[in-house]
């Protein structure tokens, strides 16, 4: 094995680690990392950032652009329709502030699950959770784990799922977005169940043992917006007089139609295409059942795309930084010891896919780089593609989450103003630790089934 290749793959992921929880831009830290891992790995410099970075970056940009663009347009305009608003309000009004936790993770999953944008969520969905733990007085550094918990465990692995995490194995599969059958519903609802209860625990016990809510030091000074811009902001999604709100029906309408046409469109064509088309005519219904409400389209269209551009960007360039780690020869050892190790095959499988995505802090950004190094070795095996396609969703959810993770930085930073420090620990357990466990247990069931 070449150690000094090893060392230097991880001595990269550490770098792309600890630049990103910097604040440094995820596409400048990730050329930083692909040039630590090319020169410790004995590669031509040159080959290995002008082409084998940059055929990674385009191939992902080419292959996934539509799907980004779309998945942000809708997300854009259930936002500029207050449709978003509208769902996570109805979710306040339905269950109150004694099941703050639970309001806060179910807003984020309907909407999350109905094919909206995780950033979307996240800023829709934050000043509902303020008003919540504000009023049941619970500690402000669970809003982050909560949010993360709802968007992006159970709903993005789960059968059925809208998510481009469900989506990429059935190019490589052969499945549809169904795959995994009844054991993948039921993987999905433990991980639903077991989170809540473990994320209600968490905050119970933060409770007893003496802490409140306040608003974190962080948001006063050095972010986007003041503490009191949030709770200003706050207040105005909070007032029925502020600001009208679509009936929640007709809100919940284009989310419906999404996750409805995607598994009936997926049974007879390619799911990518299924997916394209469900986003379209979302949007459609969007636009035309909440005209009203959309004051600027074509802005909403533009701020749309600028927000799909950034982040595939930003995945893309973790992409790039997998695509150059692909090529040093400790990443063919890694890849070898996993494919022969000890277990069923589907084992194997789910620890290549997470130890990558882990790698680059991206649950689709690594499924796009392990699944065309692994999809055909164990496709070869002739394993049910159906299990192998869950199981590798499954898995893009798991060491995803590290803290050097986008949506993990923008939540806990941007849009609650917290600090990892504060704030990761139980994003941690909720998005890492038991989506792992989650993992093997479902290697686990398919494989005895």
């Amino acid at each position: 094995m070449d150690i000094i290749g090893m060392l230097g793959l991880i001595a990269s992921l550490v770098l792309l680690i600890y630049l990103t929880m910097k604040g440094i831009n995820i596409i400048i830290a990730a050329i930083l990392s692909s040039v630590v891992v090319a020169v410790t790995g004995g590669l031509n410099l040159e080959t290995a950032i002008t082409e084998n970075y940059m055929e990674g970056f385009t191939g992902y940009f080419a292959s996934w652009f539509l799907v980004f663009l779309l998945g942000a347009i809708f997300g854009k305009i259930m936002q500029e329709t207050k449709s978003a608003e509208s769902i996570a309000q109805w979710i306040k009004n339905t269950f109150g502030a004694k099941r703050a936790v639970f309001a806060v993770v179910a807003a984020a999953a309907i909407m999350t699950y109905g094919g909206v944008s995780l950033f979307v969520v996240g800023f829709a969905v934050y000043p509902i959770a303020v008003s919540l733990f504000r009023t049941a007085d619970l500690p402000h550094r669970f809003i982050p784990a909560a949010l993360v918990f709802g968007s992006v465990s159970f709903t993005m692995t789960s059968p059925g799922s809208p998510e481009i995490q469900n989506i990429i194995p059935t190019e490589f599969f052969g499945t549809t977005p169904t795959a995994g059958g009844i054991i993948g519903v039921l993987i999905g609802l433990s991980i639903m169940v077991s989170g809540g209860l473990w994320l209600g625990r968490m905050v119970r016990k933060a409770s007893a043992d003496g802490e409140t809510f306040m608003l974190p030091s962080e948001a006063a000074a050095g972010k986007n917006e003041t503490a009191s811009a949030v709770e200003a902001r706050t207040e105005e999604n909070l007032d029925p007089e502020a600001q009208a709100l679509p009936n929640i029906i007709v809100s919940v309408l284009p989310l419906v139609l999404v996750i409805v046409l995607l598994n009936i469109l997926g049974q007879f064509m390619n799911p990518t295409t299924a997916l394209l088309i469900a986003l379209t005519l979302g949007i459609f219904l969007a636009c035309t059942m909440m005209y009203k409400f959309l004051i600027e389209f074509w802005g909403s269209l533009a701020a749309g795309t600028q927000n799909a551009l950034v982040a595939l960007a930003n995945t893309c360039a973790v992409v790039g930084f997998g695509s150059v780690a692909a090529q040093v020869s400790a990443f063919d050892s890694l890849v070898d010891g996993l494919v022969n190790m000890p277990g069923p095959p589907l084992l194997s499988l789910a620890v290549g896919v997470t130890l990558i995505c882990g790698l680059t802090g991206s649950a689709s950004g690594g499924l796009g780089i392990a699944l065309p190094i692994l999809a055909p070795l164990y496709m070869a095996q002739g394993l049910n593609p159906g299990e192998m396609h869950r199981v590798a969703a499954l898995a893009s959810g798991g060491m995803d989450s590290l803290p050097h993770n986008g949506y993990v930085v923008t939540t806990i930073r941007a849009i609650c103003g917290e600090s990892h420090k504060r704030a990761y620990k139980p994003v941690f357990i909720l998005s890492v630790l038991i989506p792992l466990a989650a993992m093997f247990l479902a290697v686990i069931v398919y494989s005895i089934f």
